[in-house]
């Protein structure tokens, strides 16, 4: 099983090399912190590790332990900071051992290490592709409609051949039946019925029925666009006429209107804001360096 312990620090050590993000750690069900280690009073100057004939003083590791991933990082500075060094030793000693073989002289060797400082250096310029603060607000304005949230309850009257179950005892309706049906309790809740009432008794939807045809708060994107139309269309309120979608006639009643803030919304237009960037930054960097290649050989 040897290789495992040779595994842990090449994986610390490429994870700092990439730039890659180590994920976190499942929670525990009581958070357990580590207990802080005391900063040795060491010069800086101080060799802390030897290996080989190369020495190593303790700002040359502790600059080691700075370019890592801050995960690995926490790790590594607290109680396991000697399993750490024990590891980055056993690391050196066998790259120590590999060029004493001339491995590194190897043409493949060569190649994957050229390739990998490429894939390196690519990642850290990927890193700067950044949005700027001001970013985040001109995006947030220009798009604030695709926040708004909506609570609604709804009124679902199925009918043959939605995937909506028959609820029991009752009846499997033709579409102009449901129609016929929805309309009608339109009337009533139009001339005071309570919404809440009919849909416990006659929404199909038993679930949402339980609770007076009340709906989880959504977005754009999360509904079928026929309700999602219909319920953005509505105020505050406000009825629908019967929609027809896949499970059968929506009667609709918007409860609340909100907009999401900035805050919560952040990081959702983070990921967009960086894809946009890097996709801009990548195009306009690739019109400096000029790429031919053989289509005799690549093919079109």
């Amino acid at each position: 099983m040897r290789f495992f312990t040779i595994a842990i620090p090449l994986a610390l050590v490429l994870a700092m090399s990439a730039g890659a993000q180590t994920p976190p750690p499942a929670k525990p069900a009581v958070a357990i912190q580590p207990a802080p280690v005391p900063a040795p009073d060491i010069p800086a100057t101080a060799v802390v590790m030897t290996v080989g004939d190369e020495k190593i003083t303790k700002a040359q590791f502790e600059a080691l332990l700075a370019a890592l991933p801050e995960q690995v990082r926490k790790q590594a500075e607290g109680p396991a900071r000697r399993k750490f060094a024990e590891q980055f030793a056993e690391l050196k000693t066998l790259a120590f051992e590999a060029r004493r073989r001339h491995i590194d002289q190897d043409a493949g060797v060569q190649q994957r290490m050229a390739l990998q400082k490429d894939s390196f250096l690519a990642s850290e310029l990927y890193q700067t592709f950044k949005p700027e603060e001001s970013d985040f607000k001109t995006y947030y304005e220009q798009h604030k409609a695709e926040y708004e949230q909506i609570k609604a309850s709804h009124i679902l009257i199925r009918f043959k051949g939605s995937t909506v179950p028959v609820k029991k005892d009752g009846k499997d309706l033709t579409e102009e039946e449901a129609l016929a049906k929805a309309k009608e309790l339109r009337v009533k809740i139009g001339a005071g019925a309570a919404f809440a009432d009919i849909a416990k008794a006659e929404s199909d939807d038993t679930g949402s029925a339980q609770t007076g045809g009340s709906l989880p708060p959504f977005t754009h994107g999360q509904m079928v666009p026929a309700f999602e139309q219909s319920a953005y269309g509505l105020a505050v309120g406000q009825v629908s006429d019967p929609v027809k979608t896949q499970f059968g006639y929506h009667l609709i009643r918007v409860d609340e209107r909100s907009t999401k803030p900035l805050a919560e919304v952040r990081a959702q237009i983070e990921t967009k804001l960086k894809a946009d960037i890097a996709k801009k930054s990548v195009a306009e960097i690739k019109k400096t360096v000029p790429v031919t290649m053989d289509d005799q050989y690549f093919g079109n």
